[in-house]
């Protein structure tokens, strides 16, 4: 028999069983966020009570706790999303999905990582500091958003909300870094990664139109072939490699705290952008979407029947945008490599790469000096954040905004982000909790 499991691993439990899939908003309803939110009141009862609750759209939550300070100094705002994505049920999950398993000193489930985990040890921490009878210095801003996975509309009416109101938090925390082992394939060793910058995001639509007819005489290019080789032309070497600063700056800093020849190739590599460029290009998957464009066809359709040609395909491909470039640059370059008037480029949705935050400043020494309570030895690192997130609605207007989650997060486990058996390990929750309870405590 399993030995009792703290608190935050149960609590955590109650909230993956709550299936807020926002992708599936109209097929399971909005009931399983209204309960999310109920079930915060519920188990966050100090929170709820001595915290201000706005609601903004019907998915954002904005919890205002009042500091000793001017509200006009700037608040700290840890954010968070409480929605999911989807699960494929033909996956093989070692524990049901959406049941919450809490076994062998891990929780599972979706949501354990991505984002409920790390939502959850924000409101630990505050409701433990309630309890103590703790008051800020500056006023601490709770931004949870329930549809971050599908592009995060809660998100922007809390920021257009603040922005309204001339306040410009001091510091915006968000999801997008972990304390992760081997940051690089060459670097050994933990290092607690902070997105000091955020990539754009684009999704575009490929059409192309061709004659139809009977599959039997099919002409040269049919409008499935054209899609397919507008898709081949698309490949890992559309967009130029070039590295960021803050990739520079973190190779420079992971370079400290190695040894021998890694040490010496680190450091090469930071001073030498172009060269960290064709290198982290030539090392491809993680490494080379830090310093370029990536692109991604993910879906594709067209035709009606096995033997009917049909007379429009289509492709949807997914961009991530480097720092350095924008969503009309990489639209311009896509239709460049595809070279066919005849395949229509649409952009659905789009956002530019964000500015990147600096690391010389009061901010993220503050982070610096939480990481040392919660993960000691563990060195704060600067790197660019793939992924979007909720926070690239912020950097608009707040000058220090950066991405970290304070979980341990494995090869493995980062790998199931989005994918299957994810889990959180229950020591790594309580170390969350213990960065944002130094966070707030360190507040000046």
């Amino acid at each position: 028999m399993n030995a009792p499991v703290p608190g935050i691993a149960e609590r955590l439990s109650r909230m993956i069983q709550l299936p807020t899939v926002s992708a599936e908003l109209h097929e399971r309803g909005s009931a399983p966020f209204e309960d999310f939110v109920a079930l915060i009141a519920e188990l966050y009862p100090r929170v709820h009570a001595e915290l201000t609750l706005e609601r903004h759209t019907d998915f954002g939550l904005l919890f205002r706790w009042s500091g000793r300070r001017q509200a006009a100094d700037g608040p700290l705002l840890l954010m968070a999303h409480y929605d999911v994505v989807p699960v494929d049920e033909s996956d093989a999950w070692t524990h049901p999905p959406f049941a919450g398993v809490i076994e062998n000193g891990f929780v599972y489930g979706r949501g354990a990582l991505d984002d409920k985990g790390p939502l959850i040890v924000i409101l630990e921490a505050v409701e433990t500091l309630l309890a103590e009878g703790f008051t800020p210095a500056r006023d601490v801003y709770l931004s949870f958003g329930g549809n971050e996975e599908t592009f995060g509309s809660a998100a922007i009416a809390i920021a257009d909300s603040l922005k309204e109101r001339g306040i410009v938090p001091w510091l915006v925390v968000d999801e997008g870094g972990a304390v992760v082992d081997a940051p690089l394939p060459f670097v050994p060793g933990r290092a607690a990664m902070i997105g000091v910058g955020e990539k754009g995001v684009m999704t575009v639509t490929l059409t192309a139109r061709g004659e139809g007819g009977h599959a039997s005489a099919p002409p040269p290019l049919t409008a499935v072939r054209r899609i397919a080789r507008a898709v081949e032309r698309l490949g890992p070497g559309t967009f130029r490699p070039r590295t960021p600063r803050a990739i520079s700056r973190m190779l420079t800093q992971l370079s400290g705290g190695a040894s021998g020849p890694a040490r010496l190739l680190l450091r090469t590599l930071g001073a030498l952008p172009p060269v960290s460029a064709q290198v982290f290009a030539a090392l491809g998957g993680e490494a080379a979407a830090l310093v370029r464009t990536t692109v991604a066809p993910t879906m594709q359709s067209g035709g009606t029947a096995a033997n009917v040609l049909p007379s429009r395909a289509s492709a949807t491909v997914n961009l991530r945008i480097a720092l350095g470039e924008t969503v009309q640059s990489a639209t311009a370059r896509v239709r460049r490599r595809i070279a066919d008037p005849l395949v229509t480029v649409e952009v659905l949705e789009g956002s530019d790469p964000s500015p990147e935050s600096p690391t010389d400043t009061a901010p993220f020494a503050l982070i610096a000096e939480a990481l040392a309570v919660s993960h000691p030895g563990i060195p704060a690192v600067p790197y660019v954040t793939m992924q979007a997130t909720d926070s690239r609605h912020f950097h608009r207007f707040a000058p220090a905004v950066f991405r970290f989650a304070p979980l341990e997060m494995s090869n493995a486990q980062r790998g199931t982000i989005h994918g299957v058996d994810e889990s959180v390990e229950i020591a790594a929750l309580e170390r969350g909790e213990r960065f944002h309870r130094a966070l707030i405590e360190r507040l000046q």
